[in-house]
């Protein structure tokens, strides 16, 4: 029976849940295609629909599952390859920087990182020469030491396959 072990942050510690073999085709199976319907994933676990959900929602409840969304192309909307900006930022002015960084509209994702930078930003930008004129306004924010920008020239890998081999020889 394959058991694998996902840690999840619980009111600010960290829970260790189990996954048997029926919650990793569920995830898998999600992943794959979240418009996946229970029935669907019922055929490939030989339980019921209704079993399905029931897993399914509680693995919503521990936390496992946070959302089921789509994954937009922005290349077919118009926009350039995403950008990663790595910002060192003065660390007493963190929480107001991340709270002004947060609310930029070409902002789509915001990390904090350990390292020489310590927040990393990933930007969708309709051109370059939007994204050269944010990253000069992203350089004149208050708490902003440095800035380092990555331009995407390709995505190589995208994985939503669960790392369940991985998983199991670090048990």
């Amino acid at each position: 029976m394959l058991i694998v072990l996902v840690l999840v942050r619980f009111l600010g510690g960290l829970m260790i849940v189990s996954l048997d073999k029926i919650d990793h085709i569920i995830l898998q199976k999600l992943l794959e295609d979240g418009r996946a319907s229970f029935s669907a994933i019922a055929r490939d676990t030989s339980l019921t629909d209704v079993a399905i959900k029931k897993r399914f929602e509680s693995l919503k409840r521990k936390g496992i599952v946070k959302a089921i969304s789509a994954e937009l192309n922005y290349k077919v909307l118009g926009f350039e390859n995403p950008i990663f900006v790595q910002i060192r930022s003065e660390i007493s002015k963190n929480k107001d920087l991340i709270k002004k960084l947060v609310e930029l509209e070409y902002v789509i994702e915001l990390h904090q990182v350990l390292g020489e930078y310590n927040l990393l930003a990933k930007l969708i930008v309709p051109d370059l020469d939007s994204a050269e004129k944010f990253i000069n306004q992203l350089g004149l924010i208050d708490g902003i030491i440095d800035l380092k920008t990555l331009v995407v020239l390709s995505e190589l890998k995208k994985s939503n396959e669960l790392p369940s081999q991985a998983l199991q020889k670090k048990l």
